[in-house]
């Protein structure tokens, strides 16, 4: 009897595991959503249509840009495309233009010319000297362009500018119609005016220019600012300020940024004027600013023209070439407006 009752009680075990095991393989387990990878759609490529090529009697134009123009870039020609034409081969413009290009012309250089209309004309274009443009004072709305913008004229000479030297590889000169300076008795420079007329030809000039080669404020000068030592054009009475003030051309100083370093400078002018290292400082701070200088240490004749250069351009009211207060707070007020990059 207890061996039955035991053997009934072992198949009941038996049944009741086997029971359970075939729940857990029976019970449903909703499978986890096995993630596809979807085919890549690829970005369409931007396409650039580039802008075609006039074409004006067989002449070939290119007027828009591609390039980057912040870092002065530019793809546009403002003259005549000009191609080799190998014998026997024909060259394609299929691919043209690459972006990867800039201007020659990175600065406009103003002078004037010492001279009247008629003799500025005869030796801007019968000499070893030219210009681009001349603007003459006879009163007209005439401008003359005397050399094509692409071309490289004659008149910067001996020439440097922060880390550029022989100019006339990378500007575009403008000369003004104007007699220049005669010296009073005490050897003192006296300048002759510029005309209304002339003042708004050169703006609207200059204007043009710069906006099509993105020339930038740093660049727009003075024949004197490039070659202090040598040259005064377009000397104290030619209107900068006006130029920046009325049409956005060129460099000039901030007044509270001059007034903020007069106060110190009228301090330390007159008691370090003569200390080697004043001097030192001022010709560092005229050859951060552009000018070509070396650093003497003293008060020598290049250092007084280069001084005489910036009184031209930013405080024509005294050009003496001594560097007093005012003229040390003005040069300060420029570096720190346009930093050398």
């Amino acid at each position: 009897m207890r061996k039955t009752l035991y053997i009934i009680g072992l198949s009941t075990f038996v049944f009741s595991c086997t029971s359970q095991q075939n729940i857990k393989k029976n019970t449903y387990k909703p499978k986890a959503p096995v993630s596809q990878a979807k085919p890549a759609v690829k970005a369409p490529v931007a396409t650039t249509t580039k802008p075609k090529i006039t074409n004006e009697r067989g002449v070939e134009f290119f007027t828009t840009n591609l390039a980057d123009p912040t870092k002065n870039d530019n793809t546009a020609s403002y003259g005549s495309i000009v191609s080799a034409k190998p014998a026997g081969y024909k060259v394609v413009k299929t691919y043209f233009p690459a972006i990867a290009q800039n201007f020659r012309q990175r600065y406009l250089i103003l002078h004037y010319t010492a001279l009247p209309d008629d003799k500025s004309i005869t030796v801007l274009t019968q000499q070893g000297v030219s210009a681009h443009y001349l603007v003459n004072n006879t009163g007209d709305n005439e401008i003359y362009q005397l050399v094509d913008e692409n071309k490289r004229s004659y008149h910067a000479g001996v020439s440097n500018w922060r880390n550029d030297k022989n100019l006339n590889d990378t500007s575009i000169g403008i000369e003004i119609v104007n007699t220049g300076y005669t010296s009073d008795a005490e050897g003192k420079k006296i300048f002759a005016a510029f005309s209304d007329e002339q003042v708004k030809k050169v703006a609207a000039l200059a204007k043009d220019i710069v906006n099509r080669y993105q020339i930038p404020a740093t660049n727009v000068l003075a024949h004197s600012d490039i070659a202090p030592t040598r040259k005064q054009d377009p000397g104290p009475m030619f209107p900068w300020k006006k130029l920046y003030d009325e049409y956005q051309l060129g460099m000039w100083y901030d007044e509270p940024t001059k007034q903020n370093f007069l106060a110190l400078a009228q301090e330390e002018v007159p008691l370090k004027y003569n200390d080697p290292s004043f001097i030192f400082a001022i010709q560092t701070a005229l050859q951060k600013f552009g000018y070509y200088l070396d650093l003497s240490g003293k008060w020598d004749d290049a250092t007084k023209r280069t001084i005489e250069a910036l009184q031209y351009h930013f405080r024509p009211q005294n050009y003496d070439g001594i560097m007093d207060a005012e003229t040390w707070a003005i040069l300060q007020a420029l570096n720190q407006k346009y930093p050398a990059k």
